[in-house]
């Protein structure tokens, strides 16, 4: 995949100005050093013994981190944060931590606060920023949303956005987002650029559906998990305290079943997880209702985990957005939750089925102390970033360093379970469903 892919940052001009931020330029004299432009790390971790692995500097993805030489002057900067889109656990802990590094690591002053998304950048919603330093953001680490307020739309009003950021005199604009606001994102850095205007512009991706490419994993992913084994906990108790006892949990993902998948790796008590990567059939000799009546049968209760973008492609007749410009779904769980119903009452057989949808309460809640970290420390790369002048990056986690990613590169496509891959493997071995719910004649025919 490399190959195919251009990891070159883009930069604002020469820095000339020497960091606040003491650090060093040697290792082994106990003190953390500077990162330079020509720290890198590659993409692919497989080698094959003998053979050579070259990479080309567009292919390595550069460290992020302090450089020793920055582009702005601290007094002079006017720095922007907005979050958009969906609630996501941790979104208060990557603002926090960007406040605070541009504020005791370089003395930059005027940081503001983009309330309510893209939105607060157009006149007629009247949104005043909100000033923000570290005494106003200090506790809002142990709250769950946004603390600036998030909402989904406005990201096309580009002309009208960098309007504003003119008006403002912003020299930075820190985005809190996912796939739909970082696109906006990319497309408010080409206004800019073709207005000549010396603003950075940074991403922090934010998707709790863990679906963005090339990093190891967004942040709030690990709480979505966390929260969702409780939830999936208290649906086993359900089900194997009744007759016949069913818990159906739908969990978040869209596109990508990632939160369903581990849920069911950590949970350790889930029979069953339908993911969109995964197609099944639920009718018929191998479908997933045949199935969960034969588990019925030697067990007596079942627990089914499903995302929420599962067989979207059965149940969407037309094709209609929401103001982020995402596909609206189906309520897959409770149309599951019907199905299975109707199945049994045909056959007779008495079922007792509880069904529970936390998705809200999941992304509400707040960080867990490995999101908390994560955030942190996605804070104070990307504040870095943007004293160094670069722009239209994500920061990201990749192979376990913190890296900087062209936006235009991470958003060309999503990350997905590969049905192939260890993880589903590993997955299915711990609630050991068949490899494939799908009818040979159904498979058949869709191929042809």
């Amino acid at each position: 995949m490399e190959e195919n892919l251009n990891f070159t940052i883009e930069e604002l001009g020469k820095r000339t100005i020497l960091s606040p931020i003491e650090m060093s330029k040697s290792k082994g004299d106990g003190v953390a050093n500077y990162v330079c432009d020509e720290q890198y790390i590659r993409l692919e971790t497989v080698v094959i013994p003998g053979h050579q692995h070259l990479v080309k500097k567009s292919q390595a993805l550069q460290c992020a981190g302090p450089r020793e030489h920055i582009y702005f002057a601290p007094a002079h900067v006017h720095a922007g944060i907005v979050s958009c889109g969906g609630l996501c656990p941790g979104i208060n802990d990557v603002i926090r931590s960007i406040v605070r590094c541009l504020w005791y690591r370089y003395g930059v002053k005027r940081i503001s606060g983009i309330r309510y998304g893209y939105l607060g950048f157009l006149p007629e919603y009247q949104f005043d920023v909100m000033p923000l330093n570290p005494s106003v953001v200090d506790d809002i680490h142990k709250l769950g949303g946004t603390f600036l307020g998030s909402a989904r739309g406005g990201g096309r009003e580009v002309s009208r956005i960098v309007d504003t950021m003119e008006r403002l005199n912003l020299n930075m604009l820190f985005t809190i987002g996912g796939d739909g606001t970082q696109r906006g994102t990319l497309d408010i850095a080409e206004e800019i650029d073709a207005r000549k205007l010396k603003i950075a512009i940074i991403g922090i991706p934010k998707t709790v559906d863990n679906d963005f490419a090339i990093i190891d994993r967004s942040f709030g992913f690990n709480t979505a998990v966390a929260k969702a084994v409780e939830v999936v906990t208290a649906a086993h108790t359900e089900a194997v305290s009744a007759i016949n006892g069913i818990g159906l949990v739908k969990v978040m993902g869209r596109d990508s079943g990632f939160i369903a998948a581990l849920t069911a790796l950590a949970s350790h008590e889930v029979n069953f997880v339908l993911v969109p990567e995964v197609p099944f059939n639920l009718e018929g000799g191998n479908g997933f209702l045949r199935h969960l009546e034969d588990r019925l049968k030697k067990r007596g209760h079942a627990l089914v985990v499903i995302a929420e973008g599962a067989m979207q492609d059965q149940l969407i007749k037309e094709k209609k957005h929401d103001a982020g410009g995402n596909v609206k779904m189906a309520d897959v769980g409770t149309y599951l939750r019907s199905r299975i119903i109707k199945y049994f009452e045909e056959r007779k057989v008495e079922i007792n089925l509880k069904y529970i949808d936390p998705s809200y309460a999941i992304r509400s809640a707040p960080a867990d102390p490995d999101d908390s970290i994560y955030c942190e420390r996605l804070g104070n790369a990307a504040a870095h970033a943007a004293m160094a002048g670069k722009t239209k990056l994500i920061i990201g986690l990749v192979n376990n360093e913190f890296v900087h990613l062209p936006i235009k590169t991470v958003i060309t496509h999503r990350n997905k379970i590969d049905p192939e891959s260890s993880l589903w493997r590993d997955t299915l071995d711990a609630v050991n469903q068949p490899a494939r719910m799908v009818n040979v004649f159904n498979a058949y025919n869709e191929k042809n």
